[in-house]
């Protein structure tokens, strides 16, 4: 054994305590920690002959590397929708690795067992019913896709096609219809061969409304003569959390027989508060849903889940035959409904966060975040030069400058917000105006980052109208 790993290993135990004292000093002082790092990155260096061993390594890398990583883990990263890591979620990841289990197979070990319980609770908190399976991938682009692929083979099925053998080539133009898509379905359609121009937007409610018009979206059924479509509602825009009215859809579907694909990447979380609840309503009739974990249920990147009602058809799609794997009877191993070959245990942070705080716990940091949202869009609301360009309707915050709105003007306020160091906030184009969105789906958010934030972006506007 090489030296240097001969004495790692015996020295194992000290070296994962050092380890964790870092990783407790760096999350403790997260709230001090720059949200954005403007610094340059530190340049490349060779690759090292012998080696440092790991101690040496984390000397390394604590001198070179840590001091520029953001904390986008903390409280006032608003950027995206992204979320932290809870207590209980760092710890299952950290025993992820440590046991490094490959969860896409079933045989040995007791891990697959663990993520279908852990799926199993899923499935329960988001208002799923038995009829729905799941599958653990990496996020919301990729539940999506593994969504689409299986609508796909399904519009195969009614063509008398069988995509999964034949290509998609085989299926000719597909029609995939939706309100307010999320950047994540085209590219989901271009990497499964129907192509992103076989995206057909319809239109949506009126007054700044990013719901579809149902009304349209039979129009649109309607003109297609019977031809098979899939369609794609959003459980929470991402600009302003608006969600389609999946009860409708779903009646609508009876009619016309087409595949409900639901993206409910963080939006699906509303069903964890009474008060929100009944945006959810009707998602149990999709063929296929997405919900993004590392986003509301915070736990450490990468883990989405993706449910579905037709199983079958993800084992045609995905199934790996091989003779060292064997077929998929039964019950089947995770290999064959993703993707991936091989995979990390991407359940256990989330059945450690779910064991730790249950229903109750992540019921109230979803409430909190949105009563923060809240709070910051009365904030923005009454700042001069400010307004909000949307209604809070639960996690984000979406706003603009009065007066001119132009990309240059309104970035310019991002950047001065990030360069302070206190929050980040992205920036979106709606309804034709460029505006910013604060999106709230971290567990440590608190009323006083709410108020560092409100301030980090009144002196921005101050500084912008100078």
């Amino acid at each position: 054994m090489h030296p240097a790993l001969a004495d790692d290993l015996s020295r194992l135990p000290e070296l994962l305590r050092s380890a964790r004292d870092f990783a407790a000093r760096e999350v403790s002082e997260i709230e001090a920690r720059p949200v954005v790092q403007q610094g340059k990155a530190p340049d490349p260096r060779p690759l090292p002959a012998e080696g440092a061993g790991a101690e040496g390594a984390l000397a390394r890398f604590a001198e070179r590397w840590a001091p520029g990583f953001a904390a986008t883990a903390g409280p006032r990263y608003l950027g995206f929708v992204t979320g932290g890591a809870t207590p209980a979620a760092v710890t299952g990841d950290w025993l992820t690795s440590a046991y490094d289990q490959n969860a896409a197979g079933g045989d040995g070990s007791s891990a697959a067992a663990l993520e279908r319980e852990t799926l199993g609770w899923l499935r329960e908190l988001f208002g799923l019913g038995d009829a729905h399976s799941g599958a653990f991938v990496t996020g919301a682009t990729m539940s999506n896709t593994v969504g689409l692929a299986l609508a796909r083979e399904w519009l195969g099925d009614r063509l008398g096609v069988r995509v999964s053998e034949a290509g998609a080539a085989a299926l000719g133009p597909v029609d995939v219809l939706s309100g307010s898509p999320h950047s994540s379905i085209p590219k989901a359609l271009s990497v499964l061969g129907i192509g992103r121009d076989r995206l057909r937007t319809v239109p949506v409610l009126p007054g700044g409304r990013e719901a579809v018009d149902v009304a349209r979206l039979a129009e649109a059924l309607e003109a297609l003569d019977g031809r098979p479509a899939v369609v794609v509602a959003n459980a929470g825009t991402v600009n302003t959390v608006d969600f389609d009215d999946l009860r409708a859809i779903a009646e609508l579907k009876e009619r016309y027989g087409f595949w409900l694909h639901v993206d409910a990447a963080f939006g699906g979380f509303a069903a964890l508060s009474p008060e929100h609840a009944h945006l959810t309503a009707g998602i149990d009739a999709a063929d296929s849903v997405c919900v993004d974990l590392h986003k509301w249920l915070n736990v450490p990147y990468d883990a989405a889940v993706q449910f579905t009602r037709h199983q079958e058809l993800q084992v045609r799609v995905f199934h790996n035959a091989s003779p060292y794997l064997g077929l998929p009877t039964g019950e089947p191993d995770f290999v064959h409904l993703t993707p991936e070959n091989s995979r990390r245990l991407r359940a256990l942070p989330a059945w450690f966060s779910l064991t730790a705080y249950g229903r109750e716990g992540h019921r109230e940091i979803v409430e909190r975040n949105v009563a923060e949202a809240r709070r910051l869009g009365e904030g923005i609301a009454a700042v001069p030069g400010l307004r909000l360009l949307a209604p809070v309707r639960l996690n984000v915050v979406c706003f603009t400058l009065t007066g001119s709105t132009t990309r240059e003007r309104v970035h310019a306020l991002g950047r001065a917000v990030a360069e302070s160091g206190e929050a980040f906030l992205t920036p979106t184009f709606l309804d034709g105006t460029h505006a910013l969105r604060a999106a709230f789906s971290n567990w440590r958010t608190s009323g006083a980052d709410t108020d560092r934030v409100l301030a980090a972006v009144t002196r921005a506007a101050a500084q912008l109208a100078s």
